[in-house]
């Protein structure tokens, strides 16, 4: 299927800001940075996590530590996603344990990736707390989970994508809608 970019909803700066508000948000719910760890779900979670993290080292002056998380092995549906999932590295370089971890993504969908990144967090530890920071929050849940921190609440049908696109991955900062050829011309915007 060939999707095609329909509108942009976030630029460059928007982006920018929704990661400071998310910092803010993030230190005013935990009081603070102590216990603290950050960990990006791969793909563009990590490049996230790492924004966010210096972030809140321009507010607080203390560096929270960034780990990685893989979550391949760990999904429901690895036998529809492909024939030879790609399985990356794990990198948490601290103990998970008695911290609160804030897991970070690029955008809430379905809830099966936050389920994920669950279990493979908790596979490694047992934090105090594990909450969920993202970007971009889509709706249409099929799975009992909700974003603690979200950058932009976006509806959205279920034949549209909402892609993320950033600097360190993409060569540029921006969330767009995307369609499939043919319905770019649709009528209405997000959430048709």
């Amino acid at each position: 299927m060939t999707l095609v970019d329909k509108v942009q909803v976030m630029d460059g700066p928007a982006l920018r800001r929704a990661l400071v508000r998310i910092a803010h948000e993030v230190l005013e719910r935990n009081g603070g940075t102590e216990n603290l760890g950050l960990v990006g779900i791969h793909t563009r979670g990590v490049p996230l996590a790492r924004r966010l993290a210096e972030q809140i080292r321009r507010i607080e002056g203390v560096q929270v530590p960034v780990g990685v998380l893989d979550i391949t092995l760990y999904r429901d549906d690895l036998t529809t996603v492909a024939h030879q999932p790609i399985v990356r590295r794990t990198d948490i370089p601290y103990d998970v344990t008695r911290r609160t971890i804030v897991l970070v993504d690029d955008v809430l969908y379905t809830g099966r990736t936050a389920r994920a990144a669950l279990d493979a967090l908790i596979d490694l530890g047992r934090p105090d707390r594990i909450q969920l920071a993202v970007l971009v929050d889509r709706g249409h849940r099929e799975l009992p989970i909700r974003a603690d921190f979200v950058g932009k609440n976006l509806p959205t049908s279920r034949q549209e994508v909402v892609a993320v696109r950033l600097e360190e991955i993409d060569g540029r900062d921006e969330v767009v809608i995307q369609v499939p050829v043919g319905e770019e011309k649709t009528e209405g915007g997000a959430g048709r």
